[in-house]
């Protein structure tokens, strides 16, 4: 058994937060139980990974136009919030009023976004629907099918597109899915319409200054106890959100020292961002990613070799030069369940000189969007222009979502990433499913990508691998 050193806190379960607050009285999200309004809160549950954000420029752009175009022109008010959740790839909760709203999905086979609304949408949404709604005694042959009508399936008679609508039956309402000539009913329920306070981000912060202050006490008293556990003392900077506020603190508290790993395989803007900065960046000269693809085979979720040639490797070398060191890194628990259980303190194994610190584990995406907005603190553009993880372009963990977005903003750079896969794909017989859907991400395929597959006719090997169509 390992002695307990003098910087090792272990703890056995995070404190993960699986519910946010909801001041009704205001109308905005709560980072802490009260409100600065001093009314009572509501707890709003969350889905796993429990991690909630704003939604920005590009979502709400996203959510507004597959509203308009499957329910007519619905205002969106100023605060929306997201809660990732697990799904074939992107998929979020969409939470409006403190209440769940739909859901915001990316179809990979596809290729496109889809929204379906939850009943808890509809006291908002009905005053403006134009279209969308399909009532049932009109529509389809609900009569003689009992008074039970939640749950089933009903052929319609007349033609209806595939999709999400808002049903109506008698004095009740609720949502349904059209497929194929039926509809199927979700839940019907009375519906009073509502109104609500409209308030902005900036009321948001106010109301939540009082918790924030405390976050960002207790984040820099962190960064001070640990900061000369070491001869020196750095911070690593990746140009993403959890960075950008690490940096921030680490400042408050006397930190200047930072570094960024260039990959080679950034996105412009986020060379652009770091080197507005000042920071100091570090790469490997005779690193190609390109040249060791060629090699290596497309990186997976399940083989990250990328990141050791690229980035470990890098960080190897920068700190064999300036010995051992603390470094401060904004790692939280909510961005992948290999940090659920992050310490305060970690001995970095891939690099015994190294002590990192994460001082903002226990923060989600919303407590770090909000406190860059309390302290109007610049943050890479990417991230309003639909990115929410940044990072290199061609990352095997991004969402299919992201890199379809990505093809959009930087096609010179997807391109060249696309013609590799291609190439890769031909020369080994696989199925174009295997560029075209986003299955090289893995080697070994999970659950939810070999149902796709078997849906779909695209050949697995025993072993979970794409097969290949040559003979």
């Amino acid at each position: 058994m390992q002695p307990k050193t003098k910087y090792s806190q272990k703890m056995h379960e995070p404190a993960v937060k699986k519910i946010l607050y909801w001041c009704d009285n205001c109308n905005i999200p709560l980072i802490g139980r009260t409100c600065a309004c001093g009314v009572r809160s509501r707890a709003v549950r969350l889905l796993q990974p429990y991690d909630v954000r704003p939604a920005l420029a590009a979502d709400m752009d996203l959510i507004s136009g597959l509203l308009t175009e499957q329910f007519g022109d619905i205002p969106l008010p100023k605060v929306v919030l997201l809660n990732k959740a697990g799904g074939v790839d992107r998929a979020d909760l969409i939470i409006i009023h403190g209440y769940r709203f739909g859901w915001l999905t990316f179809d990979p086979v596809a290729r496109e976004f889809n929204l379906d609304i939850d009943p808890d949408a509809l006291p908002y949404v009905l005053p403006y629907v134009e279209h969308g709604i399909v009532n049932l005694e009109v529509e389809t042959d609900v009569n003689g099918h009992g008074r039970r009508i939640g749950g089933k399936r009903f052929s319609l008679t007349t033609p209806r597109s595939n999709g999400t609508v808002i049903i109506s039956y008698k004095d009740l309402f609720g949502t349904g899915v059209i497929k194929d000539g039926s509809i199927r009913v979700k839940k019907l329920i009375p519906v009073e319409p509502q109104s609500c306070p409209d308030p902005d981000w900036d009321e948001v912060i106010e109301k939540n200054q009082y918790h924030l202050k405390g976050l960002e006490r207790n984040a820099v008293r962190t960064i001070r106890r640990y900061m000369n556990a070491r001869p020196s003392v750095n911070v690593s900077f990746s140009g993403g959100k959890d960075s950008t506020v690490i940096f921030h603190l680490a400042r408050r508290a006397g930190v200047e020292d930072a570094f960024f790993i260039d990959s080679g395989i950034e996105l412009p803007e986020t060379r652009e961002f770091v080197a507005a900065h000042g920071i100091k960046v570090i790469r490997r000269e005779d690193s190609d990613f390109f040249k060791a693809v060629e090699e290596a085979g497309p990186p997976g979720k399940d083989n990250r070799w990328c990141c050791n040639h690229l980035k470990l490797q890098p960080l190897k070398d920068h700190l064999s030069d300036i010995g051992p060191c603390v470094t401060i890194q904004g790692n939280r628990w909510y961005e992948s369940w290999n940090r659920a259980d992050l310490d305060v303190t970690n001995q970095n194994p891939e690099n015994p000189l190294q002590l990192n610190i994460s001082p903002i584990r226990h923060w989600r995406a919303l407590e770090v969007f909000l406190y860059i907005w309390w302290k109007d603190v610049p943050i890479n553009p990417l991230y309003d222009r639909g990115l929410e993880r940044i990072g290199c372009y061609l990352c095997p963990a991004a969402l299919e979502a992201e890199y379809e977005r990505l093809r959009e903003m930087h096609p010179e750079l997807t391109g060249r990433w696309d013609e590799f896969l291609e190439r890769w794909a031909k020369e080994r017989g696989l199925p174009d499913a295997y560029h075209q859907w986003g299955l090289w991400r893995w080697q070994v395929l999970p659950p939810k990508m070999r149902e796709i597959c078997r849906d779909h006719g695209i050949l697995l090997n025993d072993d979970y691998t794409v097969r290949s169509e040559e003979p």
